[in-house]
């Protein structure tokens, strides 16, 4: 393996940069009859883990995400069963991996990259999602924010990893689709690579820092990591 590069250590978000979201579709379909409801659901569940951190409460994502699913329903007049949270939860659990995500992992481990991840979600029995889909072997730690007991894009989450890994801030790189956590990541010191998948793009508006990387895809994402290392 080649000799590890400057900026070394990759850190990757898992809900939707590595893993589909968008599995969850039929069921936000045959709960609201909208499969769009999701992306309602998705942003409440954001909101409100960010609300968490600020105030300086905790609550597990997992309950949040539970919580957030029936305050939609209660904003939509829908009534879930018992046997929709548990479908919701194995859905959750069993999202499947973007087909790009493994080929740009193969590349960024081939040329020498430390990657580890880095998720709201709180830590799981084996198997856990990342495991499911078949993705765990590319990582030499799973990172969760239930350690510090404060959501992204707090400052602490992303410290928690550079202290674990006894590297410096400057040494990580974010891989994430979603442009709050490459705020914070970059904020707290860190490089920052945004992928645009659907849903997701830049925020054009003043003091907001510009990814230091930016592709429409994790392959890309990944060559123009490796290209800037081998030239720094």
């Amino acid at each position: 393996m080649p000799s590890s590069p400057s900026h070394s250590v990759i850190v990757f978000d898992v809900n939707e940069t590595l893993l589909d979201i968008d599995s969850l579709a039929p069921l936000f379909a045959r709960l609201f009859g909208d499969d769009r409801i999701l992306r309602e659901w998705f942003a409440q569940l954001v909101l409100y883990s960010q609300t968490m951190t600020l105030s300086n409460l905790y609550t597990p994502f997992g309950e949040l995400d539970v919580g957030a699913l029936q305050m939609t329903a209660d904003i939509h007049s829908v009534t879930l069963t018992d046997s929709d949270i548990n479908e919701f939860k194995q859905r959750m659990n069993e999202m499947p991996t973007h087909p790009d995500a493994a080929p740009a992992l193969t590349k960024l481990r081939d040329a020498g990259f430390r990657l580890v991840t880095l998720t709201n979600s709180a830590s799981s029995a084996s198997p856990t999602p990342l495991e499911l889909a078949g993705l765990s072997e590319f990582f030499e730690h799973s990172f969760s924010v239930e350690t510090v007991e404060k959501f992204k894009p707090a400052p602490e989450t992303y410290q928690m990893v550079a202290n674990v890994l006894s590297v410096e801030m400057a040494d990580l790189c974010l891989v994430a689709c979603h442009l709050w956590d490459t705020i914070g990541a970059q904020a707290a010191g860190c490089q920052a690579a945004f992928v645009t998948r659907s849903y997701n793009a830049l925020l054009p508006a003043t003091n907001i820092p510009t990814p230091d990387f930016i592709a429409s895809d994790l392959i890309s994402l990944a060559e123009q990591i490796i290209a800037q290392s081998q030239t720094s």
